[in-house]
């Protein structure tokens, strides 16, 4: 039969397989190559928490799902329309999230009754009727994939290493996609192995022609490049994001970054892109522990650099101390936590808004600093670049949260020019100024001046005993230390001056108000827009600056009959509510699995309570 070619608004793939199949790259290039041809997307790479977990089981499966769309793409969607698993235990691992009616692609090859027992399975699926409300597709990549590149001169073991470019042929002639990109990109990755590049090309060629001619795919499917604001457009994760950001910060503000780092998941991408860049006189320093980490960081921040320092939940616990003399002595340092389940170790590879209270309040003593939080991959860019910027002019050290869903996850960003960005203008001591002290302030910020060492007429005592107001020296009277205190609180407060007003987002004069705060904006958005499409009276606000809050929260707030935060934690955020603005009742949706929120369960969730 001839092939025919049907256009569609948007699809969500999913690529499973083991830790060694390679589904990471294959996810990204595919998600590359659908940035390049203009579609608007949104990715959720997912990895096993087991550094070496047993061949074959379901705690190997690594996936990567990406939904992309010719329309405006907020999430990575819930059900997919066509699963990739590459043995049975990746099939059992995403059983459940695959729509009725979809499209499961195996490696028939891989499913033998072996592999069934290591994956769990009681029966086989291909044979009891399990798989009967799906499309299914039995290819033999494996076997394929090692005739197609028995001519490339590479050791056997690696002959089954490409397979995973057999399986992305295919799904790029599904969808219409050019294999140009990803030709390129193996050019250059195995440019001192050129004949692994010609295997990796040439299973990639074989998957394709595959595809285009077995009829079990009657059909291939086009997704038209999405309407975009004008610009230049690249695929961005939200860590890389994160990354430049703070490049951009610095080439704004005229100073030379420092980061401080100790390696921990998820957050360990921050430290490799930034060592990167030596030619913006970045330095990097992988220190011997956390604590060093800061403290390094700490130091740099005295002598005039833009101090930085990253981790997860773990590492940022052994932070809190160094934080606190950061707030103390009044220097400008951001702290990144790029969130994950916990506690202790708890699901270092999953996402989770863990560390929320953790971040406003753990810190001996009374230690208020800036947290902000970012909310997509690509606005890492924006909040990074905003937490660089309240730092060096407010002289106290900001807290910047993300989590492993964005820090990982990828999504187009339009580049900026650096001209387009708010200024930084770093609240330097002067050489020369008549009558300075270190802790004089200016009347708005309450900010102190940052003198540089080594500059005449700006000696100044530092350290983490409380300082004399004004001078700076050491002071134990009591009075002067709850007047240090209260000013420095103060001095946080003022933040809100300085920061934008919340916006809502749908029918200001609906009874129920979505509230969410960092990396659920994209779930919690696409929920309720849908809600909006059909008609239901519902609206959103979503929380990027956290301490302090927005000046008009409460009078937003005071709109609505019903607020529901939700949060992927027991409740953190509405804790912090509580306590700020308690004059409404909240209530909460939380989900506690190391995954994102539903779409489907959102939207059941919201319809109750609009219902009720």
């Amino acid at each position: 039969m001839p092939k025919v070619t049907e256009e569609i608004d948007q699809v969500v793939i999913k690529f499973a397989g083991d830790s060694g199949d390679g589904m990471q790259l294959t996810g990204t290039q595919f998600s590359n190559t659908t940035a390049f041809i203009g579609n608007d997307l949104a990715t959720f790479p997912d990895f096993p928490a087991e550094i070496r977990a047993p061949i074959g089981t379901v705690a190997g499966v690594s996936g990567f799902k990406i939904q992309f769309g010719s329309n405006r793409i907020f999430s990575p969607g819930d059900e997919a329309d066509v699963l990739i698993a590459m043995n049975p235990a990746a099939l059992l691992a995403n059983i459940d999230w695959i729509k009725d009616g979809g499209t499961i692609i195996i490696d028939s090859d891989s499913f033998k009754t072996k592999d069934f027992e290591k994956a769990g399975y009681k029966s086989n699926p291909l044979e009891d009727g399990s798989l009967e409300a799906y499309n299914l597709i039995e290819v033999p990549i494996t076997k394929l994939n090692k005739e197609c590149v028995a001519n490339c001169d590479i050791e056997n073991k690696s002959r089954n290493r490409s397979k995973n470019m057999f399986a992305l042929g295919i799904i790029y002639w599904l969808f219409n996609r050019s294999l140009e990109v990803t030709e390129n990109f193996l050019d250059t990755k195995f440019k001192k192995l050129p004949e692994v590049a010609k295997a990796n090309k040439a299973a990639l060629k074989a998957g394709y022609n595959y595809a285009l001619t077995v009829e079990l795919l009657p059909s291939s499917y086009i997704v038209k490049p999405a309407t975009l604001p004008k610009g230049r457009y690249r695929s961005i994760t939200g860590s890389l994001a994160t990354a430049w950001g703070f490049l951009a910060a610095a080439e704004k503000s005229g100073l030379k970054i420092f980061l401080g780092a100790y390696p921990i998941t998820p957050a360990s991408e921050i430290l490799h892109e930034l060592s990167k860049h030596k030619n913006f006189e970045v330095i990097t320093l992988q220190a011997e522990d956390e604590i060093a980490s800061i403290c390094a960081a700490i130091g740099a921040s005295f002598a005039g650099s833009l101090a930085l320092t990253s981790t997860s939940g773990p590492g940022f616990a052994l932070k809190t101390e160094a934080i606190g003399l950061a707030m103390m002595v009044e220097l400008p340092l951001v702290v990144i936590n790029v969130q994950r389940g916990g506690p202790s170790t708890g699901l270092p590879t999953k996402t989770e808004q863990s560390d929320l209270l953790q971040a406003v309040y753990g810190r001996n003593g009374e230690s208020p600093v800036i947290v902000i939080a970012a909310s997509t991959p690509s606005n890492c860019f924006d909040f990074a670049y905003k937490a660089a910027k309240l730092a060096v002019e407010h002289m106290t050290p900001v807290i910047l949260l993300s989590d492993g869903f964005i820090a990982n996850g990828s999504e187009p960003w339009r580049i900026k020019s650096v001209g387009e960005m708010e200024d930084i203008n770093p609240a330097f001591a002067l050489e020369g100024t008549e009558n300075w002290n270190p802790y004089t302030r200016a009347e708005d910020k309450l900010n102190r001046t940052w003198a540089i060492p080594g500059t005449k007429g700006l000696e100044h005592r530092i350290g983490g005993l409380e300082k004399q107001a004004i001078t700076g020296n050491i002071s134990y009277d009591p009075n002067n230390h709850e007047e240090m205190v209260k000013v420095r609180a103060e001095k946080v407060a003022r933040v809100a001056n300085f920061i934008p007003d919340l916006e809502i987002d749908g029918d200001e004069h609906a009874d129920v108000l979505v509230v969410g705060w960092g990396g659920t904006y994209g779930s919690l958005h696409t929920s309720t827009s849908e809600m909006l499409a059909d008609g239901k009276p519902i609206a959103h606000v979503h929380f990027n600056f956290i301490n302090p809050l927005p000046k008009n929260t409460a009078e937003v707030f005071a709109k609505f009959k019903k607020i529901v935060v939700c949060e992927l934690n027991d409740g953190q955020f509405v804790k912090l509510l509580r306590a700020e603005i308690p004059q409404f009742d909240y209530l909460q949706y939380n989900k506690i699995q190391g995954l994102p929120f539903s779409k489907k369960q959102l939207i059941t969730e919201f319809n109750n309570l609009i219902g009720a």
